[in-house]
């Protein structure tokens, strides 16, 4: 997978990631939206998941905005 294609999946995923309510919901958004991305772009739809699952679910510990628990 190259760098703009992991970069272009992990902003997504963060994107995507923000709009729900706890870490788990998160994390499953930026799996499914991971392996989408990473399967469109040529990549590893499991290698997409897991980036993006484990975006989603630490988006709030990496102070994102718009991303915290309710």
């Amino acid at each position: 997978m190259s760098i703009k294609s992991s970069l272009l999946m992990m902003a997504f995923a963060l994107a995507l990631s923000g709009c729900l309510e706890n870490d788990a919901q998160r994390g499953l958004a930026g799996a499914a939206g991971g392996a989408v991305i990473s399967g469109a772009t040529g990549g590893s739809p499991a290698t997409g998941a897991i980036v993006g699952g484990a975006a989603g679910y630490f988006c709030r510990d990496l102070n994102v905005p718009g991303c915290r628990n309710d």
